[in-house]
């Protein structure tokens, strides 16, 4: 699952709201915020990891082979 932060998003609404996809059993989430530059992956039972400028993002075990460039975060 992809959630776009946009500028008129409350990011602590959006967190809520992966969060509870992810308890209800997705198993990888990615909430990208462009204000702040980076992404939160969720995975279940698992802490959320924020990445700073990522340039992919992987499927991971979730969808092998799966690559998806960001081309928004430039250096």
């Amino acid at each position: 699952m992809i959630e776009l932060r946009s500028r008129t998003d409350s990011l602590s609404q959006l967190q809520e709201k992966v969060g509870e996809y992810i308890h209800s059993g997705l198993r990888l989430g990615w909430l990208i915020d462009l204000q702040n530059q980076q992404v939160e992956i969720y995975r279940q039972n698992q802490s959320v990891e924020i990445v700073l400028l990522p340039k992919i993002l992987s499927g991971e075990n979730v969808l092998p082979g799966f690559i998806l460039e960001l081309p928004i975060f430039k250096d």
